[in-house]
């Protein structure tokens, strides 16, 4: 597999290959890599490496506070990760595709990206003004009986929208706006459901597209029971999620 060595954006969220990211860039460690990254040649893709944080903050303090008021600010590309980043990030990310890069006037950015590829993190470099990791991307494979998996998916992720959506028909997606590819299918089944990130990540890095959606199937399952006796609940939407502070 190819080994890659790119810019890395640690959040407290999964990204899967084919979502949409939108991003609030505003600490200095994430500015100075959106700079680096609009100095790409417009013929070649601005891409960065997402990975979810196993133990750490996504934002570094910016003053002292509870419980101790003196306490000393981190600064620098690893604030908030301890002394080995590495360790505080979970190992498989995904690569983003940032389509729209723009810079606010007070020097924050807005950010559109796109998941792309699955990537194994190797190791983090903290020398520079922000990290960068060293990749392998992963392969995607399809596992036996991915389509017949991913049929079965699809009719229980109707049952479970319906059932986040107090079962309103109109705020449904048609069965004309779900894809039948399967990897997209466990993609984005996973990256829709109402779960916490360590089930998310344990989604995002199955060996292969059926294992995954054989996961899904049975959280389905599970979670769809569990909505039957609670209150309606608002229908996420399926593409995107709220803007990441950075």
């Amino acid at each position: 597999m190819t080994t890659v060595r790119l810019p890395l954006f640690p959040l407290n969220t999964v990204l899967f290959p084919g979502l949409v990211l939108p991003l609030n860039v505003f600490e200095e460690r994430y500015r100075a890599m959106m700079r680096a990254l609009l100095k790409t040649p417009e013929d070649e893709p601005r891409r960065f490496a997402v990975v979810a944080i196993r133990d750490g903050h996504e934002v570094a303090e910016s003053a002292p506070g509870m419980p101790d008021p003196t306490a000393r600010i981190e600064r620098g590309p690893a604030a908030g990760f301890g002394t080995d980043p590495a360790k505080a990030f979970h190992s498989v990310g995904c690569v983003a595709d940032a389509a729209t890069i723009r810079e606010r006037a007070d020097g924050t950015f807005e950010v559109l990206a796109t998941g792309t590829t699955r990537v194994r993190l190797l190791s983090v470099d903290a020398s520079g003004p922000y990290l960068v990791a060293e990749l392998r991307e992963l392969a995607e494979e399809p596992g036996d009986e991915a389509g017949a998996l991913a049929e079965g998916v699809l009719r229980s992720f109707r049952q479970y929208q319906k059932r986040l959506a107090g079962a309103r028909e109109r705020s449904l997606s048609t069965a004309a706006e779900l894809p039948d590819e399967p990897s997209v299918v466990s993609y984005l089944v996973a990256a829709a459901m109402m779960l916490d990130i360590p089930t998310k990540q344990r989604l995002l890095q199955a060996p292969d597209v059926s294992f995954r959606l054989r996961d899904e199937l049975k959280l389905l399952r599970r979670e769809t029971a569990i909505l039957r006796s609670l209150p309606s609940l608002p229908a996420a939407e399926l593409t995107r999620g709220p803007t990441s502070l950075n």
